[in-house]
């Protein structure tokens, strides 16, 4: 019998990761494609998107559907709490005789994360959200409610307060500086004077989330470069979500569940990771143990591994 070859199935907000790997997680075939999210291309075009990259990385491999023995997947914007019946759907056509674990972006991020299905995951990149799974396998979400809603502490908030603060100056007249903040915001995005916000944030053809987001770094480089009011922005967005992962703490009752970063904003050591690491009280930025593809091909692992206990 030959032994059992596990898939994951990553799909972020900007990318589709696929990984085989064999029991011991080494890889015998991988494939990264362009968005597979639904919320933002349409789910028929997500679907076909994954099932082409499955098939791509059978190919590289030089394996036949059958060969897998269970598949993870994890799409940003078709958690499985909602879109279970559309995650099955998608992976089993192209691998009807695999079993099938569908789950979410933040479950497999966390399971990469701390190489196991138990812990927490704290996530900030262009939202936020605080995942967690207890020692009995119960699962909790905080935050994660979207940039109109909440996201606290993410990108998306941060780059809000730094174009709030622009108009907050502009109303009471005080004339930009050269070398302020103000100017910095300005000059990343490409304008001249605080009325250009006005157009650029509310055309009606495209939202502009993620170009808000990105001003994110230029809080983070002007904190490191000693600005008072960038530090200010990034001890508040510390503060959010060092507030959330005490929270998941109590609402797991496990006041001593490891932690672990993911997003873009933590995945380094800049202001905002190592402030929140110190106000978690952490010894040092948690590294992730793996990246969330190989979480999910860990997911199905273990899926498969409790099946045939049944």
């Amino acid at each position: 019998m030959n032994a059992p070859l596990f898939m994951g199935i990553d799909g972020g907000g900007s990318n589709l990761r696929i990984v085989i790997v064999s029991a011991e997680l080494d890889i015998i075939g991988s494939c990264v494609a362009g968005s597979a999210n639904p919320s933002l291309i349409g789910a028929d075009a997500a679907q076909a998107t994954i099932r082409q990259g499955i098939a791509h990385a059978l190919a590289q491999a030089g394996l036949a559907p059958e060969a897998i023995a269970a598949l993870a997947i994890g799409i940003a914007g078709a958690s499985k709490t909602h879109s279970q019946d559309w995650l099955l759907e998608t992976a089993g056509h192209s691998l009807p005789k695999s079993l099938i674990a569908a789950s979410s972006d933040l479950e497999i991020a966390l399971v990469g994360a701390h190489a196991r299905r138990q812990g927490i995951l704290l996530l900030a990149g262009t939202g936020s959200a605080v995942y967690g799974i207890a020692r009995d396998g119960g699962e909790l979400q905080i935050g994660g409610w979207g940039y109109l809603l909440g996201d606290q502490g993410s990108g998306y908030w941060m780059g809000r307060q730094l174009l709030r603060k622009i108009i907050a100056e502009a109303d009471r007249g005080a004339p930009i500086q050269a070398e302020s903040l103000s100017r910095q915001c300005l000059d990343a995005l490409g304008m001249s004077q605080p009325r250009d916000l006005i157009h650029w944030l509310y055309r009606s053809d495209d939202s502009p989330i993620a170009q808000v987001a990105s001003m994110a770094e230029v809080a983070l480089k002007a904190a490191e470069s000693g600005d008072s009011q960038a530090m200010a922005i990034i001890a508040a967005a510390a503060e959010h979500l060092a507030r959330q992962a005490q929270l998941m703490r109590a609402r797991l009752d496990w006041l001593t569940a490891p932690i672990a970063f993911a997003g873009g904003l933590l995945d380094n050591d800049n202001p905002l990771s190592l402030a929140l690491t110190k106000r978690l009280g952490l010894d040092g930025r948690p590294i992730a143990k793996h990246k969330p593809v190989i979480g999910a091909a860990l997911l199905a692992k273990r899926q498969w591994n409790m099946a045939k206990q049944i």
